[in-house]
């Protein structure tokens, strides 16, 4: 069967159409931009009458389609209103736009006309009528846009700016700029030989758009959507977009999202006008782009280069010196109804001259595709175009001399002024190359010369070039890239951290170093030791800043901040809530960053401070463990790092051998991650308490549900009914318990952790976690368990935590140890880390795990 055979006539489409429910609208009815839910629904819903945004402060009166508009009051150019706006139905049956100082912008015409109904049907027409005749609708008054069941005939006509598009008594679909310019038609094809009488377009909502009419016994096919009869609950329509192209979309219904699946000019520079008068139109890649000819225009909108260029000289104001700029494939468009008086049979020399030396003549176009056409543009509008592929070469009447665009290569015939360039170039390039061999003559001398800094010069260099080395940034550099240090991301315990823009344009946080003592040297080979770790799952170090006093590390940025911003919501800071897919992402990358530090790099690098605000999410919601490495570049001699009470922003990660002044090895950042990835769960700060944790603890309280066998009491209800995978969401709540044992032993390695979560290693129960201790605020109370009560007096005169900050919080920053586990010069925190032995680093940990 033929596929045309399968389109439902005309008269079945109208029967339907005049067979569906309406929703009424009373006389006197009215709407008000201030309030964007006050909306007029057609009965089913799919359609409805109301206020849309056009920017933050003025909105439209449109029908929606499935969230789409598809009408908006005011027709080619929409009028929009502000908040005083309304849309009223009055009672002498006029429709009236009204802004907020009662100006009326659109009305309907339709007053003394008998109106005494409106109705938005299924359909999502709005009709006023008379009794039961219609005395107005928007089908008979479309705006940019054709919906499915729509009859559209040679009485109607879409617009959209300077541009339309219309039915043609013959059935010829048009399209037209500024009602003089046809620059693309489409008709039946050779195969149907019908005189038509009356046709009428329609679009079937499976997506193909075809031509009815009396004459023809089935409709005709004009044009199939690249996804025609798929979907059932797709949303489709036909719209001329504001670039003159002509489209079919497809939306999901609500979404109001929609997807360009049939254009009718496939070449978007080949619609008139697209980039304005004297604009010309290329592409990037595959996307249109408009420019000036060259640099002796300008643009007349430099927000909008749609909108033309201009002259900026004007070619009467200089009639001694005029010349023709030449644009090497390119072509100005013309069509049928400017062909009778500006084409000519001459050659490419003619071509140009016969424009320079005619009055009328503003530009011209001289084709190489063997026709021998030559165009001649005159005063008015003129719209270009340029490609690699086009068998074109075109000219513009300027001022001289010709300054042709920064991206161009002249084409001119002065051979004298090109030999006079290659002089300069070549004088220029000499020069450069003479100044670079007597700094680097001079810089050598000094060097070799100079006991002091000839030692470092050779130790500098291998730093600067080996694989993998940071870039060595000046303080300048910085100082401008941050504007002055100006936007601050965030302060932790080693400074505070700003968002600056390379001069590449990467984006980046710079984190300006505090209480670093050490030399030029020591602090170049660690910052190149933090450098050399790359993992997907760690923030990647950039560069650093090494200027007398001035120390600054250079981190890639994170868009999405840090996971506590995702996790626990602030008035300040509301990030987007996270779904079970991204939080088990993100506790999984976590993970394998951590295993990365703890067993994969040259050293072992234990973190210190794992916690939702030394993670960080870039654009995609891929974790990043921040803040490795940094207590090697912090000076011993300085208190300020050397007691627990400096530990800052750690409340309830800290593990227990912390208080009780034991050895600190990677097992630490087991129950951080522990009680990190508790939280990725629940959504709730493990140190919560509340009515609903029983004033418990919510670590505490958590495994109480646990041996219940409550796991969706502990997962985040936020999450609702967004498909939690209860079977993911059991075993990280296991492995968050195992993590948190007390005892160092009972902990998995990282390595093991990840395994667990990735269900590639079975999980045993894990046994309830006795560790319930906390540092407090201030000298407040502590909780410690039974093996470590030692410490009960300790905490008593513990100064209060500094708060958390969001993004690069530093915190107490991690600490780096050999494989072999050797002795280190800076106590991070005044406790013996060097009695960390490799038995603890690589210690059993409990069956199973």
């Amino acid at each position: 069967m033929d596929l045309p055979c399968l389109v439902l006539p005309l008269s079945i489409l109208l029967l339907f159409s005049s067979a569906v429910s309406s929703a009424d609208i009373p006389l006197g009815a009215s709407i008000t931009a201030s309030d964007l839910n006050q909306t007029w629904n057609s009965p089913n819903s799919t359609f409805s009458l109301g206020f849309i945004a056009a920017t933050p402060t003025s909105f439209y009166a449109a029908i929606t389609y499935g969230g789409v508009p598809i009408w908006r009051a005011g027709g080619a150019y929409p009028v929009a209103v502000d908040f005083g706006g309304s849309f009223r139905f009055l009672t002498s049956g006029n429709l009236h736009l009204v802004s907020s100082n009662g100006t009326v912008l659109w009305e309907s015409g339709t007053a003394g006309r008998g109106v005494s109904s409106a109705t938005l049907s299924d359909s999502g027409n709005l009709v006023l009528t008379n009794g039961t005749v219609s005395v107005w609708s928007t089908f008979e008054n479309p705006t940019d846009t054709i919906v499915p069941t729509q009859n559209f005939t040679t009485s109607n006509s879409l617009r959209s700016g300077l541009y339309s598009f219309s039915l043609t008594k013959s059935g010829n679909l048009t399209l037209t700029w500024n009602s003089s310019i046809l620059y693309w038609s489409k008709g039946l094809n050779s195969t149907v030989d019908k005189n038509l009488t009356s046709p009428s377009l329609g679009l079937q909502s499976i997506g193909i758009l075809s031509l009815s009419d009396l004459t023809l016994s089935t409709s005709v096919v004009l044009a199939y959507s690249s996804d025609y009869a798929e979907g059932s609950d797709l949303l489709r329509f036909v719209r001329l977009d504001s670039d003159g192209n002509l489209r079919i979309y497809s939306s999901d219904s609500g979404s109001g999202i929609s997807n360009v699946r049939w254009a009718a000019v496939e070449d978007q520079c080949e619609v008139f006008g697209y980039c304005g008068n004297l604009g010309i139109c290329s592409y990037n890649d595959s996307t249109p782009v408009c420019g000036c000819p060259s640099e002796n225009f300008e643009l007349v909108d430099p927000k909008d280069s749609t909108k033309g260029c201009k002259r900026k000289e004007e070619i009467e104001n200089c009639p001694g010196d005029l010349t023709m700029l030449e644009l090497q494939h390119a072509k100005f468009l013309t069509y049928s109804s400017e062909l009778s008086s500006q084409v000519f049979f001459v050659g490419i020399s003619a071509c140009r001259l016969n424009c320079l030396v005619g009055g009328s003549c503003i530009a011209s176009t001289s084709l190489s595709d063997g026709t021998g056409l030559c165009y001649l543009k005159v005063p008015g509008f003129v719209s270009g175009y340029q490609s690699p592929a086009l068998p074109s070469t075109s000219y513009v009447k300027v001022c001289g001399p010709v300054v042709p665009n920064p991206s161009a290569f002249s084409h001119g015939d002065d051979g004298a002024w090109k030999l006079h360039a290659w002089i300069v170039a070549v004088v220029v390039l000499g020069t450069l190359a003479a100044l670079v061999l007597l700094e680097g003559g001079l810089w050598w001398w000094c060097c070799k010369n100079s006991p002091k800094f000839g030692g470092l010069s050779a130790q500098y260099a291998l730093l600067e070039y080996a694989s993998g080395a940071p870039v060595q940034f000046s303080y300048k550099e910085l100082q401008r890239s941050t504007k002055g240090f100006k936007e601050k991301l965030g302060a932790g315990g080693f400074g505070a951290v700003y968002r600056g823009i390379l001069a590449n344009r990467t984006i980046v946080a710079v984190k300006q170093l505090e209480g670093i003592e050490q030399g030029e040297k020591q602090f170049r080979m660690e910052v190149a030791t933090i450098s050399s770790t790359h993992h997907l799952n760690l923030v990647r170090l950039i560069g650093f800043c090494s200027e007398g006093r001035h120390r600054l590390l250079v981190y890639e940025f994170m868009k999405n901040g840090s996971l506590d911003t995702c996790l626990f919501p602030t008035e300040g800071h509301s990030g987007r809530l996270l779904n079970w897919e991204n939080r088990f992402s993100i506790a999984l990358g976590t993970a394998r960053g951590i295993t990365y530090l703890h067993e994969e790099c040259r050293d072992c690098i234990v973190h210190c401070d794992i916690k939702p605000e030394n993670i960080l999410l870039d654009e995609n919601y891929n974790a990043k463990v921040s803040d490795f490495g940094l207590a090697k570049l912090i000076n011993p001699k300085d208190h300020r790092y050397r007691t627990l009470t400096s530990v800052r922003g750690t409340r309830g990660y800290l593990a227990p051998e912390w208080l009780a002044n034991l050895p600190i090895t990677s097992k630490s950042d087991v129950y951080s991650y522990g009680m990190v990835l508790l939280e990725i769960v629940s959504g709730k700060r493990n140190f919560e308490v509340s009515a609903e944790t029983n004033r418990k603890k919510f670590s505490l309280w958590a495994y109480e549900e646990f041996e219940k066998g409550n796991m969706e009491g502990i997962v985040d209800k936020r999450l609702g009914d967004q498909g939690v995978d209860m079977e993911q969401a059991k075993r990280a709540i296991q492995v968050s318990f195992w993590c948190i044992q007390e005892q160092p032993s009972q902990r998995p390695m990282m390595g093991k952790v990840v395994q667990m979560l990735e269900g590639v290693t079975e999980i045993e129960r894990p046994p309830a976690p006795k560790a319930a201790m906390e540092v407090s605020a201030g000298g407040t109370s502590i909780n410690v368990s039974s093996n470590v009560s030692a410490l009960s007096t300790f905490a008593a005169s513990a100064p209060a935590p500094s708060s958390s900050s969001s993004m690069q919080n530093a915190g107490f920053s991690s600490i780096v140890l050999g494989r072999n586990v050797e002795k280190s010069s800076s106590s991070v925190t005044g406790r013996n880390v060097e009695r960390a032995s490799s038995s603890l680093l690589h210690s059993e940990v409990a069956p199973g795990l």
